[in-house]
């Protein structure tokens, strides 16, 4: 588990400006772009939540859900209605910032400021137990030389986060052409990996968390998480960058705000956010939920989230997603 503080401009700022971590904002809005249920309104609901108990917001958080376009309805909202809208922050994860790169908002990334990422699922590459595939360093020299000797499968469809993680650890080992790995998509990723033991599937990319109860059996092999560091609960994992391949795969969740807020409030809700994520509150509220407890924030986030969305744009126009 990865606990980074904000940087140091960010920090400075709040001091600069009078602030503190426990500075409450004014009544606070927290909008899930999607349906109530799943992982956006999670975000908004329990962080909503915790802010409150924890005093960092003037009374009760109101929760909107906003359905919409996987997201791109209540980011034109933000960006064209309340930009400057202090007291408004918006749930938002891998897959907001993966549309983004695809074309699919109506707006560029950089029209939002991000305020920090909390908590995870954690993408890992992973093959039948009974694979002749033994590392990572075997599977990235197939994917590289022969690529069309296996058969790769997820929960999401071509230029999908499942296929483009798994793009991202192919390139880093040295495949050239992204689009000669063949890809196939399932409904989850429990189906994937059933597929994977039945031998139709020679490489599962997927969460963690959707296949743990496989691992735990030990139908399949784990070859890498692709996390900064290993899994508490599964600590023997080596992590893809322990074994040369730099690459990390979040279904982050996360939160930013509009792109005019200004650096005091923008500071203020850097520096809260990071007191919840260090409350017990959180801490036992995001592992209920099956996510890694990280934090990433301020400065540090955005540029994360910018470095993310131009990888995520330049395998989408490889494999023929986008232009």
């Amino acid at each position: 588990m990865k606990n980074l503080t904000i940087t140091s401009a960010a920090f400075g700022l709040a001091l600069s400006l009078g602030l503190s971590a426990g500075a409450p904002a004014q009544a606070a809005e927290c909008i899930a772009p999607s349906n109530p249920g799943g992982g956006w309104d999670f975000t908004c609901r329990t962080i909503g939540r915790i802010l409150t108990e924890l005093d960092l917001v003037d009374g009760n958080v109101q929760v909107t859900n906003m359905p919409g376009g996987v997201g791109a309805v209540t980011y034109a909202m933000v960006v064209n209605e309340r930009p400057a809208d202090a007291e408004l922050i918006v749930a938002t994860s891998t897959v907001g910032i993966t549309q983004i790169a695809q074309g699919r908002y109506p707006a560029p990334v950089d029209a939002v400021r991000y305020l920090a990422m909390l908590g995870a699922d954690v993408g890992v590459i992973a093959v039948d137990d009974e694979s002749p595939i033994q590392s990572l360093a075997e599977l990235t020299e197939i994917m590289a030389n022969d690529p069309g000797s296996i058969v790769t499968a997820g929960s999401s469809g071509a230029g999908g986060w499942d296929h483009i993680r798994l793009l991202m650890v192919a390139r880093e080992g040295g495949l050239e052409s992204l689009g000669d790995l063949r890809w196939v998509q399932f409904d989850g990723g429990t189906d994937a990996v059933t597929q994977m033991m039945g031998g139709q599937i020679s490489v599962v990319s997927t969460d963690l968390g959707e296949i743990a109860g496989f691992v735990e059996s030990g139908d399949i092999r784990i070859l890498a998480a692709l996390s900064d560091e290993p899994i508490p609960a599964f600590p023997d994992i080596p992590t893809a960058a322990s074994q040369g391949i730099d690459v990390t795969g979040y279904n982050w969740r996360g939160l930013y705000t509009g792109g005019e807020v200004s650096d005091e409030d923008y500071a203020t809700w850097v520096a809260n956010l990071e007191t919840l994520y260090n409350s017990e509150n959180w801490q036992s509220a995001a592992v209920e939920f099956g996510l890694v407890p990280i934090w990433r924030g301020g400065e540090e986030f955005e540029a994360y989230v910018m470095e993310q969305e131009k990888v995520m744009a330049d395998i989408s126009r490889d494999i023929g997603v986008i232009e």
